[in-house]
């Protein structure tokens, strides 16, 4: 049986795509790599915002369609699942065989078994629908081994490594969430937060060197409420970059309400560790923070940041901010126009209110921002980021760079090749003799407000 899995959202997303993958793997599963050629179809999903819900059912109603009938299994996992629970299998317009939960991917095979055996039975009134949507506070998956794209190379001599192999990993340090944002589904779809032992990101960070991978990017809801016995997060950062092979670390993503000194200091002292910071802002107004339950404020975050400045001058900041969240007014707006214009990120993702039911915000607010006031707000912000990306690219004209290759081939040349500095920034190359995983100086000549251009240059 062969399993088309597609998946959305996050990175967190991304790396239990792969433990999936290990799972089905081992149980005899294959793998397509479309959904024309798939028995079963699984979609591992993001429900943080409902254009992504959309999205999956847009999807599945797509995929039928272009199937012209065929029969297949039809799983939604992931987020989604634990978030509307039976009522996905019970909506008749979707026609979904199974859900399961991120605490849950072991069972899966059993699961897609049960179906199909219903599916194929002779004597079965009606298709089964199972499900598995157990949030388990104890499941991390550390005895298992992900399966990753590109991965272990040298085991496949006819394919050109140079041009294919992956070299980034995705390691989940912990799980679940404690924050409780108000606007935020993920205390509710994943659990309660919780760590793994250093020892075993430590091997699975080993596991991933042998592999060719030169990248590990540490990931969590919150990387700075890691806690193991007397491990924090600094801590687990000096091991990991005690792995040989292994010569970037990023993580993503802190939290402000308890940014610890030490990280910074860590980051400061440790050339494996990355110069990025990927820090939520959310919104600059004190009101709309405590509403947020953000617990912190205006003037903290903007200390935090000062201090990050201070002790790294060449750090990267990007940010993730809401527009139009219930109650919010034009001058309250403001303070999040000018929180961007001290801080002045490199980049920051922007998104409009998106009212998700069962969290606090839902049900202690109206969603009473019109949609054209978010859109305008949303343009404001784009427009302002736009130019401080800008600004901040051409500021890096005439530096050099380490930029770690990720891929040949881009938007605009299949023969250019395309990589990030240490502040996760991309940087394009032109034609060359370079290799997938290979760090190179490189000479910035140009810039946009989303890459940098560059030269190799002899060191």
């Amino acid at each position: 049986m062969k399993i088309y899995l597609k998946t959305f959202g996050c990175q967190m997303n991304e790396y239990d795509s792969e433990i999936i993958k290990s799972i089905l793997s081992e149980n005899g599963f294959s793998f397509a790599d479309n959904e024309m050629d798939a028995d079963v179809i699984l979609l591992n999903t993001c429900a943080v915002r409902e254009n992504a819900q959309r999205k999956v059912f847009g999807l599945i109603h797509d995929i039928r369609h272009r199937r012209g009938g065929r029969p297949a299994i039809y799983g939604v996992l992931g987020c989604i699942a634990t978030y509307l629970k039976e009522g996905l299998l019970e909506n008749k317009n979707l026609n979904i065989d199974l859900i399961v939960g991120p605490d849950s991917y072991r069972r899966l095979p059993q699961i897609i078994n049960e179906c199909l055996l219903s599916h194929q039975s002779p004597v079965t009134s009606h298709q089964k629908k199972t499900h598995d949507i157990t949030l388990n506070e104890f499941e991390m998956y550390s005895d298992i081994t992900p399966l990753r794209d590109g991965g272990n190379p040298a085991a496949s001599p006819q394919v050109d490594v140079s041009l294919s192999r992956n070299i980034n990993a995705w390691i989940a340090v912990m799980r679940g969430c404690n924050n409780f944002c108000t606007f935020c589904v993920v205390p509710y779809t994943r659990g309660r937060e919780r760590s793994r032992s250093p020892q075993d990101i430590v091997k699975e960070a080993k596991k991933a060197a042998e592999e060719g991978m030169k990248q590990v990017t540490l990931l969590g809801q919150n990387v700075n409420s890691y806690r193991f016995e007397d491990a924090g997060f600094s801590d687990l950062l000096e091991a990991v970059s005690q792995v040989e092979g292994i010569e970037r670390i990023r993580f993503i993503s802190p939290h402000p309400k308890d940014f610890p000194l030490k990280l910074l200091e860590t980051m400061a002292k440790n050339k494996k560790v990355c110069k990025h910071i990927h820090f939520p802002l959310q919104s600059g107004n004190n009101r709309i923070l405590e509403l947020m339950n953000r617990t912190y404020t205006k003037e903290r975050f903007l200390e935090l940041v000062e201090k990050m400045k201070k002790m790294i001058p060449e750090i990267v900041i990007t940010t993730d901010i809401i527009v139009g969240f219930p109650t919010e007014t034009d001058d309250e707006f403001e303070d999040t126009v000018d929180v961007m214009k001290q801080v002045a990120f490199d980049s920051a993702f922007i998104f409009k209110y998106s009212e998700r039911k069962g969290t606090m915000a839902a049900k202690k607010f109206k969603d009473d921002v019109p949609q054209e006031k978010k859109k305008d707000r949303i343009i404001k912000l784009n427009t302002l980021q736009k130019e401080i990306s800008l600004k901040k690219n051409e500021a890096h004209i005439g530096q050099v760079h380490d930029v770690l290759i990720e891929q040949k081939g881009t938007s605009r040349s299949a023969n250019a090749f395309q990589g990030r500095n240490d502040g996760n920034k991309i940087v394009i190359l032109p034609e060359g003799s370079f290799c997938v995983g290979q760090i190179i100086p490189v000479k910035i000549t140009s810039a946009t407000p989303h890459v940098l251009r560059g030269q190799p240059v002899e060191k």
